[in-house]
């Protein structure tokens, strides 16, 4: 199987999936972040539902793709009541994925042959996760009565800024744990950002040395 863009996205998006139907369903959680699952999975649901219109187009055979295609087609739903179901099939979904990855190893051989773009997409991927499971975390946390991060779009913002070390101000944790969680994002954004940023140089500058051996050879 030939992996891209595309397939390491699901395969991260799958595991987010996963882990936020166990936390909606076995842990009692705040009703702002029940609302920003809400919102992510909207956001997820279309991602997947791009990714199955792109899988339908590829296949060769239309009817043999629709034998699993349409599992791929109702784990697009969103987690509306009505479509409660989808939920369930994305568990499906997520061992296919993982079957077709096989293992780690694979994904490994992926960024190593694609270097900047294996980087960059996984890099970009696991961003936006860190983004969203800080989100969700920091509304926990922050339930004191002082706390000015009350709702899915402030938690949103604030992990935003925070993970992207703009750090606006506006936005900030009262409470100890929200806090310690604010230093673990600091760091984070800085420690990603600055080894993405010295990879892409690094990689700049490869290239020009490998151009540079090529018109020696030719000349």
């Amino acid at each position: 199987m030939k992996l891209g863009y595309l397939d390491i996205i699901i395969f991260f998006l799958s595991i987010y999936i996963l882990g936020a139907l166990l936390l909606d369903t076995f842990f009692q959680i705040h009703p702002e972040t029940s609302r920003l699952l809400y919102i992510i999975d909207f956001g997820i649901c279309f991602i997947f539902l791009i990714d199955f219109f792109v899988q339908f187009y590829r296949a060769e055979n239309k009817l043999k793709f629709m034998k699993w295609g349409w599992i791929d087609l109702i784990a697009s739903l969103p987690a509306l009541d009505i479509f409660r179901a989808g939920r369930l099939f994305r568990l499906v979904r997520i061992f296919r994925i993982i079957k077709a990855f096989r293992s780690v190893h694979n994904i490994l051989n992926y960024i190593f042959a694609n270097k900047v773009q294996g980087t960059f997409t996984s890099l970009s991927v696991f961003v936006i996760l860190l983004i969203i499971f800080s989100a969700i975390a920091i509304l926990q946390l922050e339930t004191s009565p002082e706390s000015n991060i009350k709702t899915a779009e402030d938690a949103i913002w604030w992990s935003y800024v925070t993970v992207t070390t703009v750090g606006y101000g506006d936005k900030y944790p009262v409470t100890t744990e929200g806090r310690l969680l604010a230093v673990i994002l600091i760091t984070a954004g800085v420690g990603m950002f600055g080894t993405f940023t010295a990879y892409v140089s690094s990689w700049f500058v490869k290239d020009k040395e490998e151009e540079a051996d090529i018109k020696k050879e030719t000349n």
